[in-house]
């Protein structure tokens, strides 16, 4: 008894030469089916260097597109030929020009003699498949597809929505239950010879013929009408991403290919020197008796779709940007930003930097330049200041920014009168520690000498941008951890909510504040809140400032006591 192997071969012709000599070799008979899109010369090349093998002969040609009928044909009339030809034969083993056997060829061999009425054969219901990708299961079934799924996209496309339009539904031949599964199979020559001997046979291949994708559910369909024992499953190792598209094996899957025990595996890169060397020689020919098991690279290949589908936290790629909701983690590890702290305390991002040991930059989206940590013009990765490259893509930059320093906290001061179009972006971020003291850009105006209708104008300005922002921080959306003090609220114990915050950080072992930074002198600032009421605009995010009472004749005016030390 011997197996069969029936080839189908569109490409590298030399590789395919050297694995049909190597079958032959271990008394496997070989017919080739070469794709007619190859050129006439190289193919009588190709038949010349073999047919001087008397194990090995070339079947009919036939121009086969992928999913197209012609596949089906051609493993049809290779099988056939293969049967005529060798009576011996007991399983067929169809296999492509870029399949390399793994384990010894005598181990198949043995491996098959000890199943002879097994067919191996992956074969599931349209139901239980989870593998397709395009969005036709039973439809492809019970439509027609005259028009190519790569060449003739469009025409496709809308020949299918009409089908579903006008609901048209092709009846399936009585007697069968579409299956699909794995194109490489392996059947006996029993299950063989009754699938292409069938009487319906005509009926069967014209049904066939408008399926799409046939070569994936004629023989995977009718094995079931003649099979007495299918494992549902094929010896060929050969592996899919999440798009469809089968993986290729590199020099470097050598190790991989070997620990997966399988007898063989496709598709494997033309020019995988030291893969091809490792098999297709005496050194790789070790007897190994164990059973086939793909399922011990399966992790491997679920961590590289992961990767490639999720990739790193922080790090956007091609397969993901810009699709909203495909990152794995807005950025690439814990910062925190602080709006309205550097308005109202003085010496601000030197005493957090002190506290927490993190790095602290001032407005990194300040409309001049981005204000990097020590006044720093480029920062790791060659990330500049410069608020034109910077507002090209505020996102960008901030993922970049939290990328190249990650293992390093970072934190940076925000506000209305920055770039708030990152805004949302932070917001959505887990990693993100927000707090907010709203209304405290209206400190730097009140300290400020300019005339007061400019004042008004600009006070107005910022308040409205700062309440969209509130709003965006508060939406149900937000995931960042996010904390709204007014500025009223704070001031009366800014201790506690600063201890909080450091104690977040974390950077450093807790321990309690004894001093924080000085506050800004606010006296007047009430009266400053009811000048601006005063002339029209009502301020209401700073919280209830009542206005300073007026000194009586001969007393000192009453400071307000903020507390800057515990």
């Amino acid at each position: 008894m011997s197996v069969g192997i029936v080839m189908l071969v569109h490409t590298a012709l030399g590789r395919a030469e050297q694995v049909a000599r190597h079958w032959t070799a271990a008394g496997c008979p070989v017919v080739i089916h070469v794709d007619s899109k190859v050129p006439k010369a190289a193919y009588e090349t190709f038949r010349d260097a073999l047919e001087i093998d008397p194990m090995i002969r070339f079947s009919r040609r036939y121009r086969c597109e992928w999913g197209s009928w012609a596949l089906v044909q051609a493993s049809q009339d290779a099988s056939e030929m293969m049967l005529a030809a060798h009576p011996d034969v007991r399983h067929v083993y169809l296999a492509s020009g870029s399949c390399l056997p793994l384990r010894p060829v005598e181990e198949l061999i043995a491996y098959l003699a000890e199943r002879p009425r097994t067919d191996f054969i992956e074969s599931a219901t349209t139901a239980d498949v989870p593998w397709t990708v395009g969005g036709l299961d039973e439809e492809r079934f019970t439509m027609r597809f005259p028009f190519s799924w790569r060449r003739q996209r469009y025409l496709f496309d809308r020949f299918v929505e009409l089908q579903r339009a006008v609901g048209y539904r092709r009846r399936i031949p009585t007697g069968i239950v579409p299956h699909m599964g794995s194109q490489w199979w392996c059947l006996t020559r029993q299950t063989l010879t009754a699938i292409l001997q069938d009487p319906k046979r005509q009926k069967y291949d014209a049904y066939f013929r408008s399926v799409w994708i046939p070569d994936e559910s004629y023989f995977q369909t009718l094995a079931r009408l003649y099979s007495t024992n299918i494992e549902s499953r094929s010896l060929t190792l050969s592996k899919f991403d999440f798009q469809g598209k089968p993986h290729i094996f590199y020099d470097d899957h050598l190790q991989l290919l070997r620990r997966s025990d399988c007898f063989v595996a496709r598709k494997i890169w033309p020019h995988a020197e030291r893969i091809y060397d490792a098999f297709l020689t005496d050194a790789a020919r070790q007897k190994n008796r164990m059973e086939p098991n793909p399922g011990k690279i399966d992790r491997i290949f679920a961590r590289a779709v992961d990767r490639r589908t999720r990739g790193r936290a922080g790090l956007y790629m091609q397969s993901r940007y810009p699709n909203m909701g495909w990152e794995n983690g807005v950025t690439a590890g814990k910062y925190s930003v602080f709006q309205g702290f550097a308005e109202l305390f003085q010496g601000f991002e030197p005493w957090l930097a002190k506290a927490t040991g993190a790095q602290v930059h001032g407005h990194l989206f300040a409309p001049e330049r981005a204000e990097f940590a020590g006044g720093q013009r480029i920062l790791n990765g060659a990330l500049s200041d410069c608020a034109a490259l910077r507002d090209y893509d505020p996102r960008a930059f901030l993922t970049n920014l939290i990328w190249n320093t990650r293992g390093e906290r970072q934190c940076f001061q925000f506000g209305p009168a920055d770039n708030t179009k990152i805004n949302w972006q932070i917001s959505r971020d887990p990693n993100a520690q927000f707090s907010v003291i709203s209304g405290a850009w209206a400190v730097p105006l009140f300290k400020s000498n300019r005339d007061f209708a400019d004042l008004r104008q600009e006070a107005a300005a910022l308040q409205k941008i700062e309440a969209k922002m509130l709003d965006e921080l508060r939406s149900p959306d937000a995931k960042a951890r996010i904390r709204i003090w007014t500025m009223a609220e704070f001031i009366e114990a800014p201790m506690e909510p600063l201890q909080l915050i450091i104690d977040e950080i974390g950077q450093r072992p807790s321990r309690r504040l004894t001093e924080a930074p000085r506050l800004e002198d606010l006296t007047g600032f009430g009266q400053f809140l009811q000048n601006l009421k005063n002339h029209g605009m009502h301020p209401y995010l700073m919280g209830d400032f009542p206005v300073d009472p007026a000194p009586r004749h001969g007393q000192r005016p009453q400071r307000k006591p903020y507390l800057v030390k515990k």
